[in-house]
């Protein structure tokens, strides 16, 4: 429970296991503004709680790393660095991050939220007194995921003794994490039955991304997806449901999110460069992108897409 414990227990190992994809810039020294994909599934994580298919069960057998959608920013020049999500992995994935070249040792400077669903700020309880009893740690939430983390506990106990600091967010005001790390909010449309939700413009001084890991219905959104796309270099968009099949046993209309399906039919016309950008992120435990050799993963890349894979890493 003791602070200094907790930040360094998991650093050595954490190195080994998330080394793979980190080493090309590694070689460069890690320096400047880095990006890095500290996991890739659903809030539900992966495998998955009361799940019998032979895939979920193995895992629990044998666990393979996978963990809740989370993206890790180093400004190795500033020696700062964030998390962005609160995931049920958060103790990993702060440790993961430490380990990193260009990262200091201990809890990130900031944590950037994007909603009030399960697995995207749950992971703030670890900063509690029940474990780590962090101090001062930076959490920038827009104005009702504050107003709902002050007023409804266990959230308000980390405001009240200190263990966060919460630092309010206006839609598309950037917020200047570092000198050459701006961070932007935007709001997309949601199931928000708690707080809003947003997604993030991620500016580093060469390079830029989208991370935006939940979203109702792209023709939902009242802004273009190419036109957002297009001004960045990396986009991590919501890829929870390859198709409407996944989940037979539940109303998908309860959970809606833009089948990979679809966007890659509204993608059709983008340019090959436009699509290169294209990461898909946020997969349930049902989504056939999670096997990289599935038949749907090869669709993925025969688009010209991607899946954003844990351990990818990227200079920004």
């Amino acid at each position: 429970m003791e602070a200094m414990r907790w930040c360094q227990c998991a650093v050595a190992m954490a190195a080994v296991v998330l080394c793979v994809g980190w080493s090309a810039l590694a070689e460069r020294g890690g320096e400047g503004v880095s990006l890095t994909v500290l996991g890739n599934v659903q809030d539900g994580g992966y495998p998955h709680i009361g799940c019998q298919r032979e895939d979920c069960r193995n895992l629990f057998l044998r666990p393979a790393g996978h963990q809740v959608v989370c993206l890790g920013v180093i400004d190795s020049v500033a020696d700062r660095q964030f998390l962005f999500e609160a995931t049920p992995d958060a103790a990993r994935q702060a440790n993961q991050l430490a380990a990193l070249p260009g990262a200091h040792a201990g809890m990130p400077d900031g944590i950037f939220l994007t909603h009030a669903h399960w697995g995207h700020y749950t992971g703030l309880g670890l900063l509690g007194r029940e474990a780590m009893g962090a101090q001062g740690v930076g959490v920038y939430a827009m104005p009702r995921l504050r107003a709902f983390l002050e007023g409804n506990g266990p959230w308000s106990q980390l405001v009240e003794l200190g263990n966060i600091a919460l630092s309010t967010l206006k839609p598309d005001e950037p917020v200047a994490a570092t000198s050459q790390l701006t961070v932007t909010p935007f709001r997309v449309p949601h199931r928000d039955e708690f707080s809003e939700t947003v997604g993030f413009h991620i500016a580093g001084p060469n390079r830029s991304a989208l991370f935006i890991p939940d979203i109702d219905k792209w023709t939902k959104w009242d802004r273009n997806l190419r036109e957002m796309v297009s001004a960045v270099d990396l986009a991590f968009l919501d890829g929870t449901f390859y198709d409407g099949t996944e989940l037979g046993h539940r109303d998908m209309s309860e959970v809606p999110h833009p089948f990979i399906v679809e966007s890659l039919a509204l993608m059709e016309d983008w340019t090959p460069a436009e699509r290169d950008k294209v990461y898909f992120i946020h997969l349930n435990h049902t989504n056939a992108l999670l096997q990289p050799d599935s038949e749907e993963s090869k669709n993925v890349a025969k688009s010209g897409c991607h899946v954003a894979r844990q351990g990818d890493r990227y200079p920004l």
